[in-house]
């Protein structure tokens, strides 16, 4: 027996309202919510063929761990990594739960195993001469400092590339702290260093688009918005000249900034507040990251190591 067409499938449009739910009541970003959503039609469409019937709330909420077990093969057969199935699997529990409702429990399958990654931070004169150099190819003064001041902001205040490039003029003019809106809409007040207050200063004077409270801070060349994806660009250029490692990228300089604080003795609680995490967990990987840093000075320095 043919399974319908995904289209036919009355769980499609449960994916959508899921969509819905996910922007507004969990505030993920667009990116997010497009690879949620994906999840969602790749195992309605699985469905379809494995049970050969309409998928409808009825079935989801009807799985079996076999069920679950047989979409994530088929997923691994494509090529999914370990990572990745189980991102995968993250966002299949997700949707079955908003479908069921709170109380609702999927079937319980265990995940790949996934390796967490401990974060690699770049030398302190490494970032700071990445920041100097991305500003040094920039073709206009007023671009230099807009790169010098954004990439002076993920290093010196610890923001993501997102928070830098979301920020708005209502900032100015730079005190000591700025407040910033992190993930899930969340603002925390971050302290800035002088040198990246004068950074900002130095990229507004020079600034030739006005720059109203409530507009974008940082623009690009025709005035719009600064992309994210143009100051990343801007980084893995900078590292080609300077024959940084691959690893050297904007979010590498945030973890530059959490792993320098953690290893001068900022307390692990401050450290969470600085970075916008929500769960203490997330920030206790810089524990990991000085730990290793420690064990490469030893094995370095030491003569018996």
């Amino acid at each position: 027996m043919s399974a319908p067409p995904l289209d036919d499938h009355p769980a499609r449009g449960l994916a959508a309202d899921w969509a819905v739910h996910l922007r507004r009541d969990r505030l993920r970003s667009e990116h997010s919510i497009r690879a949620y959503v994906a999840t969602a039609h790749r195992l309605i469409g699985f469905l379809g063929e494995h049970r050969g019937e309409a998928v409808t709330a009825a079935l989801l909420t009807s799985l079996e761990p076999a069920d679950l077990r047989a979409y994530l093969a088929q997923r691994r057969g494509e090529g999914l990594g370990n990572a990745s199935a189980a991102r995968e699997l993250s966002a299949v529990r997700g949707f079955l739960r908003f479908v069921g409702g709170e109380a609702a429990s999927p079937p319980a399958i265990k995940g790949p195993r996934v390796k967490r990654g401990v974060p690699r931070p770049v030398a302190p004169a490494d970032a700071l001469a990445l920041a100097h150099d991305a500003a040094d190819d920039a073709a206009q003064p007023w671009i230099a400092a807009r790169d010098l001041a954004v990439l002076l902001l993920l290093y010196g205040a610890g923001l993501r590339v997102g928070e830098a490039t979301g920020l708005t003029a209502a900032i100015l003019p730079v005190g000591e702290t700025i407040a910033v809106t992190g993930k899930g809409a969340k603002t925390r007040i971050v302290p800035i260093l002088p040198q990246v207050k004068e950074a900002i200063r130095d990229y507004v004077r020079l600034c030739p688009w006005p720059l109203a409270k409530g507009e974008p801070l940082f623009r690009g060349a025709k005035g719009g918005a600064l992309s994210a994806d143009l100051v990343r660009r801007a980084v893995r250029a900078a590292r080609v000249r300077l024959g940084l490692p691959e690893r050297t990228t904007p979010h590498a300089l945030r973890h530059s900034f959490a792993t320098h604080l953690l290893g001068r003795g900022a307390d692990l609680r401050a450290l969470q507040e600085l970075l916008g995490h929500a769960s203490l967990s997330s920030t206790q990987i810089y524990t990991a990251v000085d730990a290793a840093h420690l064990m490469d000075v030893y094995r370095n320095a030491h003569p018996r190591a």
